[in-house]
C-alpha cells in the first residue's frame, strides 16, 4: 500500500455524504473534518427528520450546539454559525427507504452529480432492540445506501462502518476478512437474508393476527433477534444485523470502491478536539457507574482475556485515512480493525483496578449526601463464577425478604423487597447484554490497519494529524484522568 499525497490536502473540495449525523461517531468526524480541511467543499448530513426545518434544527441542537464543537466556536467567533452554514446541508431523510428517504428532488440531482465519498455511519446500535427495527435500518438500510452509492455519478469510494464483532461468538485471531453471504461465525448453514426478512413480516402478522398489543409485539421481535442471532453464532441481534449488512454489501457492491471499519468497543476522545469527550455510557462504563454507585460490588472478566478499546477520535482518523487512502480503488474490499487487543491490550483485572482507583478519590455522593464508599471489587472470570456470585449475595437473601415480606405484610419488608429485586434485575441485565462482549477471548488482528499507519507515516504532519496508534495510550492515566471523568462530565452522570 502506498500513498504519496497529503491526507488534508485530499480533502479540499470534497463533497462528502454522511448518514448518521447525530450519532456519537458522526459528530467526531464532522467536526475533525471541518478542523483540519475549512475548504472541504461541502458536507451533506442525513438526519431523521420530517422535513427541512426539523433537521436544520435537530442539526444546530444535537451537533452544532454540542460542546464537542466549542473548539470549532471558538476559533471562528462571530463567524462560527456562517462557516456552517456555508460547508453544512442538512438533508431530512432516513436511510431505511430509497434514495435513503430525500424527497427533494433538486437537492437529489445535486448529490448524485456532487457527491465525492459517502461515509455510512447510520446504525441502531441497541443490542436488544427489536429485530424488525435492526433488520430494516443496520441491514437494509446500509444496502439503501449501497444503492444510492452506485448511481453517484464522481463518486470515489463509500465507507461503511461496521463492528468488529461482526466476528460473532469466536475466539483467537480474529482477521480483517470480509463475510461472504450465509457465512455464519459457528458454521450453522442455511443463512438467508432475505428469508430472514420474510420470517420478521410472517412473525408480525401473525401476532396482528393474535391481536397481540403493542408490548406483546415489541417483545416477541426482541426474542425473535436473538434467537435467530444465536441460532448462527452471533450474541445479539445487532452485530447479527451488521454482519448481514456486510454479507450484502460485499456481494453487491460491483466495482464501487467499498471500505469497511471494525471499530473495537469505541470509547471517549483521546485527544481531539479535546480529551475526554464522549455522549452515553457505552459497554463497560455502564458497569463502572453501577459500581461507583454501590449498585455492584464485583467486575466481570477473565484476567487472561483482553478488553478491546479504543478511544472515538482514533476511529474517525482511521476513517479518513482509509477513505483518502482508497478512493478511486475499485479492485478489492478493504476491511479494516480498529482496536486495541492485537498493539497495546488491556485485561479485565486492570480495568477493575482503575475503576477502584478512580472512585476511591472520586466517591460517588449518594442520596444521604455522603460518600459511597468503595471496596476493592471482587473479579468475577466466568458466567458460571457470576451467576455463583448472584445467587449467594443476592438471590438466597432476596428469596429471604420474600417470605419476610408475606409473612409479616409489613411495609419495610416489600419496600426492602422491591428494592432488592430491582437492583438484582438491573445487574442481570447488563450481564446479560454484555457478557459475550467482556467474555470475548479473542484478539482482533490489525494487519491491514498497520499498512495503513505506515501508508500515511511517510508524511509526518499526516501522521500527528491523524494519529490511531493504540500503542501511544497508557490504559491507566487514560481511564483516571480521561475516560471516567469524561463519562461522568459530559453524560452528567454523578459519579
Amino acid at each position: 500500500m502506498e500513498f504519496s499525497g497529503n491526507i488534508v490536502k485530499s480533502l479540499q473540495n470534497k463533497s462528502i455524504l454522511v448518514t448518521g449525523s447525530t450519532g456519537f461517531l458522526a459528530k467526531i468526524f464532522i467536526e475533525k473534518i471541518l478542523s483540519v480541511q475549512p475548504n472541504v467543499k461541502k458536507l451533506f448530513l442525513l438526519i431523521r427528520a420530517t422535513d427541512t426545518n426539523s433537521a436544520k434544527q435537530r442539526l444546530h441542537e444535537e451537533v452544532m450546539q454540542n460542546n464537542l464543537f466549542k473548539v470549532l466556536r471558538e476559533k471562528y467567533g462571530e463567524d462560527f454559525e456562517s462557516f456552517i452554514l456555508n460547508k453544512v446541508t442538512p438533508l431530512p431523510g432516513d436511510v431505511i427507504y430509497e434514495n435513503m428517504g430525500v424527497q427533494n428532488t433538486e437537492m437529489l440531482e445535486e448529490m448524485l452529480k456532487e457527491v465525492d465519498i459517502i461515509v455510512n455511519i447510520a446504525a441502531n446500535t441497541r443490542f436488544d432492540e427489536r429485530y424488525d427495527v435492526l433488520l430494516e435500518v443496520n441491514t437494509f438500510g446500509s444496502m439503501n445506501v449501497l444503492n444510492f452509492a452506485k448511481k453517484c455519478v464522481k463518486l470515489e469510494m463509500l465507507l461503511h462502518v461496521s463492528t468488529a464483532y461482526v466476528c460473532g461468538e469466536t475466539s483467537g485471531v480474529i482477521l480483517e476478512k470480509p463475510f461472504r453471504m450465509a457465512e455464519t461465525p459457528n458454521g450453522e448453514l442455511g443463512l438467508d437474508i432475505l428469508q430472514e426478512q420474510t420470517i420478521v413480516k410472517d412473525t408480525l402478522n401473525e401476532l396482528r393476527d393474535l391481536n397481540a398489543t403493542k408490548e406483546e409485539q415489541r417483545s416477541a421481535m426482541k426474542e425473535l433477534g436473538m434467537r435467530r442471532a444465536r441460532l448462527y453464532g452471533w450474541p445479539n441481534t445487532y452485530t447479527f444485523t451488521k454482519a448481514m449488512a456486510e454479507m450484502m454489501m460485499g456481494q453487491c457492491r460491483g466495482n464501487l470502491p467499498l471500505v469497511i471499519i471494525r471499530p473495537t468497543v469505541v470509547t471517549s476522545t483521546f485527544r481531539e478536539p479535546f480529551p475526554g469527550w464522549i455522549e452515553g455510557t457505552r459497554h463497560v462504563d455502564s458497569l463502572a457507574v453501577a459500581y461507583g454507585n454501590g449498585k455492584v460490588k464485583c467486575f466481570l472478566g477473565n484476567p487472561t482475556y483482553v478488553i478491546d478499546m479504543i478511544p472515538g477520535d482514533m476511529v474517525v482518523n482511521a476513517m479518513i485515512v482509509a477513505m483518502v487512502i482508497h478512493a478511486n480503488q475499485s479492485s478489492v474490499e478493504y476491511i479494516y480493525h480498529i482496536g486495541s487487543s492485537s498493539k497495546n491490550p488491556c485485561t479485565p483485572n486492570k480495568i477493575a483496578d482503575f475503576g477502584y482507583k478512580y472512585f476511591v478519590k472520586n466517591p460517588v455522593i449518594g442520596k444521604n449526601g455522603k460518600p459511597i464508599m468503595v471496596k476493592r471489587p471482587t473479579l468475577l472470570t466466568s458466567m458460571a463464577s457470576f451467576r455463583r456470585y448472584m445467587s449467594t449475595r443476592y438471590i438466597l437473601p432476596l428469596k429471604v425478604f420474600k417470605v419476610a415480606n408475606v409473612l409479616c405484610c409489613c411495609n419495610y419488608y416489600h419496600q426492602s423487597y422491591s428494592l432488592m429485586k430491582k437492583k438484582i434485575g438491573y445487574v442481570m441485565y447488563l450481564v446479560k447484554l454484555f457478557g459475550p462482549f467482556i467474555y470475548f477471548n479473542g484478539i482482533f488482528d490489525d494487519q491491514n490497519t498497520d499498512r495503513l499507519r505506515t501508508a500515511m507515516n511517510s508524511n509526518t504532519v499526516d501522521a500527528e494529524t491523524f494519529y490511531f496508534d493504540p500503542r501511544c495510550i497508557d490504559w491507566e492515566d487514560y481511564a483516571i484522568n480521561i475516560h471516567l471523568p469524561g463519562v461522568e462530565k459530559y453524560n452528567n452522570l454523578k459519579l
